[in-house]
C-alpha cells in the first residue's frame, strides 16, 4: 500500500526536474504527507500543469467526503471492476509526484520505519487516479488515490503491495485519454527493485503531525 510519502523539493527543482508546467502558488516541500492532506497531481499530459487534490479518492455519487479517508489506495487488479474506480481509470487518471514514501517493518508488536526511495535520488510520479465531488452545499472537491501493485523484491521485505511508480515514457500514455484499458492496465507493475534503494528512519514519521527534514533522518 502507501500511506505516507514525501515531497521534499522546492517547487522550482520539482518543476525542472520533472518537465511540469505551472506550479500552484502553496505548493512546499512536504516530508511526511499523509491522507486527507492535499496533494499535487498532474491530469493533463500536455500542460503537465500542476494542482492541488484531497488525497482520498470521493466518487461523485458519494453520500459526503467521509468515504475518501478508506480510498487512499486503489489495488490494479481492480481498477475495472470496481464501481468506486472504474469510471475513473478509464477517463480520469492522473500523475502524482514524490521522491519517495514510508512503509513500516512489522516485528511483533513493533513497527519500524523505512524511507523508499529512487537509488538515484531522483523525483519521480505515481499512477493514481482523480475524481469531482460536488457537495449540497454547492462545494466542489477534487480528490485523488494512488494505485497499488504487488511489491518488487525490494520493497517485498516490509509489505507484499507498493505504490505504483510510472518512468517517464509511459506518463504520457497514461494521461492519454481513448488508451485501451487492457494496454493501460500493461503500465501497472512494479518498478525495478534495483532502480531504488531504502533505509530505516526515526519514529518520528508515525505521527502524521510531523512534517520536517527530521523525518528523512537514518535511524
Amino acid at each position: 500500500m502507501c500511506g505516507r510519502f514525501t515531497l521534499s523539493l522546492e517547487p522550482g527543482d520539482l518543476q525542472e526536474e520533472l518537465g511540469l508546467g505551472a506550479m500552484p502558488a502553496d505548493l512546499r516541500p512536504r516530508y511526511n504527507i499523509a491522507p486527507t492532506q492535499p496533494v499535487a497531481v498532474v491530469v493533463d499530459g500536455g500542460s503537465r500543469d500542476v494542482a492541488m487534490y484531497h488525497w482520498g479518492l470521493v466518487p461523485g455519487w458519494a453520500k459526503d467526503v467521509s468515504m475518501g479517508s478508506r480510498m487512499i489506495n486503489a489495488r490494479s487488479e481492480t481498477l475495472a471492476e470496481k464501481p468506486s474506480f472504474r469510471q475513473a481509470f478509464a477517463h480520469r487518471r492522473c500523475l502524482i509526484p514524490a521522491n519517495g514514501f514510508y512503509e513500516w517493518d512489522k516485528k511483533g508488536s513493533k513497527k519500524e520505519p523505512y524511507f523508499i526511495h529512487l537509488a538515484s535520488g531522483k523525483p519521480f510520479m505515481f499512477a493514481g487516479l482523480w475524481e469531482t465531488w460536488h457537495g449540497p452545499d454547492g462545494s466542489v472537491l477534487n480528490s485523488c488515490t494512488i494505485i497499488t501493485c504487488a511489491a518488487n523484491a525490494l520493497v517485498g521485505r516490509l509489505h507484499e503491495r507498493m505504490p505504483v511508480i510510472l518512468p517517464r515514457d509511459q506518463q504520457t500514455g497514461w494521461l492519454t485519454p481513448g488508451i485501451h484499458l487492457s494496454d493501460l492496465q500493461a503500465l501497472l507493475a512494479p518498478f525495478s527493485a534495483g532502480e531504488m534503494a531504502m533505509y530505516p528512519v526515526r519514529p518520528v514519521v508515525n505521527n502524521p503531525a510531523n512534517d520536517s527534514p527530521e523525518c528523512l533522518a537514518r535511524a
